[in-house]
């Protein structure tokens, strides 16, 4: 058994009270290797922002669960390196199972997701409810998921979005005892959100989502006041990165995010957890191609992967200044 707080790590209870009450969220980034890792730290060193290193059963799978675990031991001691020390918490992002739960508790985690919203609704809190108590006993904080959310990433997907009941988040949170809870407002997982037909198009032909639904998230703030809210698949798509991959040799088409205007929106309420993944990718695959493409000389991996981690931080920075309002709450 290894306690996060030998690590250096913190759980998600008391920067979620501060996120809920100051009016911003904690970004919570993905991570499988040690550039994104780097350029997390860094940006959210130099805005001064807590944050939330998320871990995907795809990135355990790739990575390793002890290296990703002495990675976050790690970026703890970097941002002291770097003269700040940020709140970082360690997290379980969309466990399966109570046992890929328990697996993470146990290995150092500081916070897991269990992920039961494709269950019927009883199962949900069963499930649910078993992972709060184990974890409650580490002192470990736990994320619940009411609805579901469309789209593919990672290994999470599924093809229609239900969205979350506010009449059913009391009854949840009451029965398994969460920390947080992610709901299902009209976000969903990958770099293709939402099909063009799904979208409108303005007068420069740019695909325009469907709003989030704030009347959903109202009500269920009404019924859970002050409790913290999460919300998944909340990248926002940078065009320039997906153009940049075009024009390099990438194939991706229609690929529409969620405005960062709704997201700053979002930040505002209750919402105090928003997961960021695609983002990342589309700017690292970016960087990654325009250095092969115009330097095909290169072998040396540290010539592509720098300028790949220099632009996730410059994006970072920007989501925690501009986007989630988490910068200087550290």
């Amino acid at each position: 058994m290894v306690s996060y707080k030998e690590l250096g790590l913190v759980n998600t209870r008391e920067m979620f009270a501060k996120a809920v009450t100051g009016g911003y969220a904690i970004p919570a980034y993905n991570f499988n290797n040690m550039e994104q890792l780097q350029a997390i730290i860094m940006a959210c060193v130099e805005t001064k922002s807590p944050v939330i290193l998320q871990v995907s059963k795809g990135a355990r799978d790739y990575a390793n669960i002890n290296l990703l675990r002495n990675m976050a031991k790690g970026a703890t001691q970097y941002a002291h390196e770097l003269g700040y020390d940020i709140p970082v918490v360690l997290h379980l992002d969309h466990g399966d199972s109570f046992a890929t739960c328990k697996e993470c508790i146990d290995n150092g985690f500081s916070s897991v997701m269990i992920d039961g919203s494709s269950l019927p609704y009883e199962k949900n809190i069963e499930l649910t409810r078993k992972v709060v108590e184990y974890a409650h006993q580490y002192d470990v904080t736990v994320e619940g998921e009411l609805g579901v959310l469309a789209g593919i990433e990672d290994e999470v997907s599924a093809a229609v979005s239900h969205y979350t009941h506010p009449d059913e988040v009391v009854d949840f949170v009451s029965k398994t005892g969460v920390d947080s809870l992610a709901i299902s407002i009209g976000t969903s997982h990958g770099a293709n959100k939402f099909t063009p037909e799904q979208c409108t198009r303005n007068e420069e032909g740019i695909l325009i989502p469907p709003p989030l639904r704030f009347d959903i998230l109202k009500e269920i703030e009404k019924k859970l006041p002050g409790f913290p809210i999460v919300l998944h698949g909340s990248s926002s798509v940078p065009q320039e990165y997906v153009k940049m991959i075009n024009q390099y040799g990438g194939k991706l088409k229609d690929n529409v995010g969620i405005p960062e205007e709704q997201l700053r929106e979002a930040a505002k309420s209750a919402v105090c957890k928003i997961n960021i993944d695609s983002d990342g990718r589309l700017a690292m695959t970016a960087l990654i191609r325009k250095v092969l493409a115009e330097k095909p000389e290169v072998f040396d991996p540290r010539k592509y992967l720098g300028p790949a981690r220099d632009a996730l931080k410059q994006m970072y920075m920007h989501k925690n200044i501009d986007v989630l309002g988490s910068a200087n709450h550290a």
